[in-house]
């Protein structure tokens, strides 16, 4: 189906075309100059310090916890609403993922009280999800990892340029990643970013990106290196030199991009406003963020009154979903489940609205009437 709102749309225009056919020009596809290029400017945004293009999100968190030490016998504090890939990542090192509830209905992040109840003997780290691209509360998160000594890894997917406190998001804990999905902020189709203040971290990140291996490709191109050695077991984490030259336009155009959101998530409260149904999470920040998604929790309601509502929202023409199905709840998850009930809740009861920087006004009071006449 066609919809008349989608739920987003990629920022792209003829530059991303032309630096994809610029690339290919080159005759230089796999990484290369465009991603060092990209890291360069990454860190130039983030002021950090060293930072790796990777081929997604999920090799980006994966790559953290490995070049962190986590490993089996361990135990690291997750929540539980978020994509299952933040949890999966823990399962690939071999430790345990322990999950942790949100903070309320109106703040979706994980709740660092919950994280202290978690906190054993065996916890050796914590992934925070900065949820929709607003921040958990990380004064208080690190706080408690630095009286635990336990380390910080921020699954920061849906919060490039997002802030807290002056800092940009994923420049808090040990290790920053992020997504440049097809639908987030910054879009390549498939690929991720890690950022690092520790030369260390990076330095066994880099090695364990490509295979173990002590020099890449170009560098024996360009003639920087004719050999190399294999010292460690790694992966094949690259992104490609295509894929980074779609990234360097998107960071050009990001800032403005999240401008216009800011927007539009004043328009949809503005609408919404009168609609005691609804609950809007995050409504008392204060800070710039990124809005990825504009999420809704419904109030006194069920998973069959919220799957009623998003039904009647299709046939409208409005694409809606969820954000997230409780991770805990899935069938490979079952032996690590454990009583969350404000993330049941939010799992049964939240829907996300169209959110994207093409979308109009006129465009936003149709999604909220049809939503207000519920």
């Amino acid at each position: 189906m066609t919809y008349k709102i989608p739920l987003f749309d990629i920022n792209f225009d003829d530059h991303e075309t032309r630096a994809v056919v610029k690339t290919i020009e080159s005759k230089w596809l796999s990484m290369g100059p465009r991603c060092i290029e990209l890291e360069k400017k990454f860190c130039e945004m983030f002021s950090s310090p060293y930072s790796l293009t990777t081929s997604n999100c999920t090799a980006s968190l994966h790559l953290a916890l490995a070049a962190l030490g986590i490993s089996e016998g361990d135990e690291v504090i997750v929540p539980s609403l978020t994509f299952v890939a933040t949890v999966n990542s823990v399962i690939y090192v071999g430790a345990t993922p322990v999950f942790a509830d949100i903070t309320s209905f109106e703040d979706l992040c994980i709740d660092p009280s919950d994280i202290e109840r978690k906190i054993t003997s065996k916890t050796k780290a914590i992934i925070v999800m900065h949820f929709a691209g607003f921040p958990c509360n990380m004064n208080k998160i690190m706080e408690i990892a630095k009286k635990n000594k336990i380390k910080i890894i921020e699954d920061a997917c849906h919060g490039p340029l997002s802030e807290y406190n002056g800092k940009k998001l994923g420049t808090f804990g040990e290790v920053g990643c992020f997504s440049f999905f097809s639908n987030k902020n910054i879009s390549t189709g498939e690929g991720g970013m890690v950022i690092t203040d520790s030369e260390e971290l990076y330095n066994k990140m880099k090695l364990l990106r490509s295979h173990g291996m002590t020099t890449m490709s170009y560098q024996r191109a360009a003639g920087h290196a004719t050999s190399y050695d294999v010292i460690d077991f790694g992966y094949n984490y690259r992104m490609d030199d295509i894929r980074a030259s779609i990234g360097i336009v998107q960071l050009e155009k990001l800032h403005g991009d999240l401008i216009k959101r800011a927007q539009i998530r004043k328009l949809y409260e503005k609408y919404l406003a009168e609609n005691e149904q609804i609950i809007i999470p995050f409504q008392n920040n204060t800070y710039f963020v990124s809005n990825y998604i504009f999420p809704i929790v419904l109030r006194d309601s069920d998973s069959n009154k919220r799957d009623y509502i998003r039904n009647k929202l299709h046939d409208a023409g409005i694409q809606t979903s969820i954000h997230y199905p409780a991770v805990h709840h899935f069938t490979a998850y079952i032996k690590y489940s454990i009583s969350l009930p404000k993330t049941d809740y939010v799992t049964d009861n939240e829907i996300t609205l169209p959110m994207y920087s093409k979308l109009t006004e006129s465009e936003i009071h149709y999604i909220c009437d049809r939503l207000n006449e519920k």
